[in-house]
């Protein structure tokens, strides 16, 4: 589900028998680390109650009552900021998808625009449908393309999942913008879900 971090599966604590922290590694970022920030371990599994412990942990460090300088206390809260910016970020299934890849050295959206064959083909059906079940009022016709959207939007998730854990250290090009390309088809999905909600 968007928005959070889905619960700890069997491959939480190690990923195929190696450790999370060896997925990755480091290529330039313009922005912060959000897992480094919160002293997490880089994965794209991230267990819901780690992710809130890790940035409990780090917040209350940074509590107001702790400083009694006020260019302390001014800096403390920025750094909660950030803090809580990168909780947020990695609470987000998708915004951590795309921060993982970006660290792993893999294409953004603006540079990597390959869709599956296909794919937008089938789009421009489900869309015709979503539309006339919208116009048309029928609740079993928009059921039916809720089901499909939800369907297909945990089918992307676990297979990006796959494809995070099966990187290895040194992830190839193609697996990289293979993710890339799952992401984009997440994205479309993601906005007829939006759509469908409205």
């Amino acid at each position: 589900m968007p928005g959070t971090v889905r619960p700890t599966s069997p491959r939480t604590e190690t990923t195929r028998g190696r450790p999370p922290s060896t997925l990755l590694y480091n290529p330039p970022m313009d922005r912060e680390d959000p897992f480094e920030l919160l002293g997490l371990p880089r994965r794209f599994d991230l267990d819901r109650q780690e992710l809130q412990a890790a940035y409990l942990k780090r917040a209350a460090l940074l509590h107001p009552d702790r400083f009694t300088d006020p260019i302390e206390q001014s800096e403390a809260a920025e750094k909660a900021a950030r803090l809580n910016d990168a909780r947020a970020l990695l609470a987000d299934d998708e915004k951590r998808a795309n921060a993982l890849l970006e660290l792993l050295g893999g294409p953004r959206k603006e540079e990597y625009k390959t869709l599956p064959d296909g794919f937008l083909m089938e789009m421009m059906e489900q869309r015709q449908e979503m539309e006339e079940s919208l116009a048309s009022g029928d609740p079993e016709q928009r059921k039916r393309i809720e089901d499909w959207a939800a369907q297909r939007r945990v089918s992307h998730l676990e297979r990006v999942e796959t494809l995070f854990d099966d990187a290895g250290e040194s992830p190839s090009q193609e697996t990289l913008q293979e993710i890339r390309t799952e992401l984009h088809v997440w994205r479309y999905i993601e906005r007829m879900i939006k759509e469908l909600s409205e």
